[in-house]
């Protein structure tokens, strides 16, 4: 674990991700996400999210499980009529020969069953490592850290990893978070990346843990955007040109 302590001045990572997560515990007892009724649902769903709001896919699911309620039927099913069925979350061709394709996976080799382990989910089609310790956790209560981009971006703005790569930052926070708490650690990150820790201006001032953070990159962010505006003030107003005159005849 890279200890970034001489830039922040604050304790390591190690000693201030637990008082982190007790904080943000309260205002995220439970993590508002997809809504789905077993593994294979969640595992659509989440395919779904990808540049997708929670929201959006949790207006599509139903007439989506309603046509198609197992992994069977799904493999089965016309592209095009399931392309109709999940286009409003964007990204639909490809989401829908993924779904199509996993679908298929899951028949020929798991039974049209859910697989349980991070090996056999990541060999499925439009499955990775986030989706799945999405699954493990909420579906099999198997303790994953999953990494999207808010968890990211506010691991690396909390001084707890300098990593950028997904797979390196999900390792270097489950060095340091205690496993019980991986899945609901990465839900309140998510939650209060959307919330308060917005990635171009931070509400750092409605921020609960702000003692706790070392603000990593959040002054970058506000001079750029100072420039940005004194750019717009400073910039001369275009002149604007004479009426042309019309040739004469």
């Amino acid at each position: 674990m890279d200890d970034l302590t001489s830039e922040s001045k604050l304790p390591p990572a190690r000693d201030r991700v637990v008082p982190i997560n007790d904080r943000l515990a309260p205002l995220y007892p439970e993590f508002e996400g997809l809504n789905y009724a077993n593994p294979f649902q969640l595992l659509i769903a989440v395919i779904l999210s990808a540049q997708c709001t929670d929201k959006r896919v949790n207006l599509l699911t139903p007439a989506l499980f309603a046509r198609f309620p197992t992994a069977r039927e799904l493999a089965e099913c016309d592209i095009k009529e399931l392309e109709q069925l999940v286009k409003p979350s964007g990204f639909y061709k490809n989401k829908a020969k993924n779904i199509r394709a996993c679908c298929v996976e899951m028949v020929v080799r798991f039974g049209g069953e859910v697989p349980t382990t991070l090996d056999d989910l990541v060999t499925l089609p439009g499955v990775g490592r986030k989706t799945a310790n999405v699954i493990l956790g909420h579906a099999f209560e198997t303790p994953g850290v999953t990494v999207d981009t808010h968890v990211g971006r506010l691991s690396r703005r909390l001084g707890l990893t300098r990593h950028r790569d997904p797979v390196k930052v999900e390792l270097a926070l489950a060095e340091i978070v205690p496993q019980s708490e991986w899945l609901h650690f990465s839900g309140r990150l998510i939650m209060h990346g959307r919330k308060v820790c917005l990635s171009r201006k931070p509400r750092c001032e409605k921020c609960v843990i702000a003692d706790l953070c070392p603000k990593i990159g959040v002054k970058g962010l506000a001079a750029k955007r100072k420039r940005k505006k004194s750019t717009k003030t400073d910039s001369p107003q275009r002149t604007q040109r004479a009426p042309r005159k019309s040739a004469s005849k």
